[in-house]
């Protein structure tokens, strides 16, 4: 009986033991699950923080890239201000300086008739005097002979043509001057291409004729019959300087250089075509020609804003397409598209 009781006894403390066992257990695992939830509750914090870091990250690289865009974009609009101020200031100098020579070159010209009649009517009373004085006095005759007066009848015609001739040529350069500059005109207007093509040659004229250490550079002009195009006229001789300067500079080192300008009309458009035989620009240049502050002459001779000035004036403001095809070796052409009318 001692026995049973004693089992009895064992067995109560075993299950008390189980139970306070059971209860342990029970408190490890809801530590356990804590603990889980705890370091699930950490790991979505921190995959939380990373993900917040990286979007900061990504909207600070995005706001410095905009800041260097926005920088570029303001150190290039500075310079296309510059480039345009000396354009406009190379405008007023070109006015002023058609305007000074204008009038008195005018007043030549315009004396040159008379001075050619009254000379005339001189050389027909001295032919009336030599025919009623056939036989002069010996002082008289001398006179005649120091003077050569025969050669003077004969070449005075000839003086006075060509000082005609160059005062024509003086009026032409002027005319070309302030149709050049175009100060007097509004901002968009119906311009002739060809006027300011022909305008732009005659400025950069000392530029193309022959000098010591290179041949003249012949300009070969191919021009069809194009409609007016509506379009600011000084911008778009601002181009086409930029443009013809650039093939001037090329053609440094050209035995035979040459300078071909092709029109074209085309449905609600014009294409320009300015086209040089000298030694080419490679692929890589090409895809970089029209970057704001790229060029390829040495440091002091060129900033690398004029083709990029050229692409803003025709794409950007008159709505037209520029292009540039070269091959190394054979030349390089420049291709100006322009609708008819301005910005379409």
């Amino acid at each position: 009986m001692m026995e049973i009781q004693e089992y009895e006894q064992k067995i109560k403390e075993l299950e008390k033991f189980n139970r306070i066992l059971q209860k342990k257990l029970e408190r490890s695992e809801a530590n356990r699950i804590a603990l889980e939830e705890s370091n699930d509750k950490k790991e979505f914090l921190l995959k939380k923080v990373i993900a917040e870091l990286e979007e900061s990250k990504q909207i600070l690289e995005q706001r410095t890239q905009d800041l260097e865009q926005a920088l570029q974009n303001l150190q290039l609009t500075q310079m296309q201000l510059v480039e345009s101020e000396k354009m406009s200031a190379l405008g007023v100098m070109v006015a002023g300086v058609a305007h000074e020579i204008n009038n008195p070159v005018s007043f030549i010209y315009g004396n040159l008739i008379h001075l050619e009649a009254y000379v005339k009517n001189l050389f027909h009373l001295l032919g009336c005097y030599q025919k009623c004085c056939s036989n002069p006095i010996p002082e008289l005759q001398a006179e005649i002979e120091t003077i050569e007066l025969d050669f003077i009848k004969e070449d005075f015609p000839k003086l006075l043509n060509s000082m005609t001739v160059g005062a024509e040529r003086i009026n032409k350069i002027v005319l070309s001057l302030r149709n050049f500059s175009h100060l007097d005109e509004s901002e968009i207007k119906d311009v002739d291409i060809h006027d300011g093509l022909d305008n732009t040659l005659m400025i950069l004229q000392s530029r193309l004729i022959e000098k010591s250490n290179h041949p003249e550079i012949k300009i070969i002009k191919k021009y069809d019959n194009l409609p007016f195009v509506e379009c600011c006229a000084r911008q778009l001789n601002q181009v086409f300087i930029n443009i013809i300067l650039n093939a001037i500079d090329a053609l440094e080192k050209s035995l035979n250089p040459q300078i071909k300008i092709t029109t074209e009309s085309q449905q609600n458009s014009v294409l320009i075509r300015i086209a040089d035989n000298g030694m080419g620009i490679t692929q890589q240049v090409q895809q970089k020609i029209f970057n704001p502050f790229f060029t390829t002459k040495p440091v002091g001779k060129g900033t690398g804003l004029g083709l990029s000035t050229s692409y803003q004036i025709v794409v950007n403001k008159h709505g037209g397409k520029l292009e540039c095809n070269s091959t190394p070796g054979l030349g390089t052409e420049f291709l100006i598209t322009l609708p008819q009318k301005f910005g379409r």
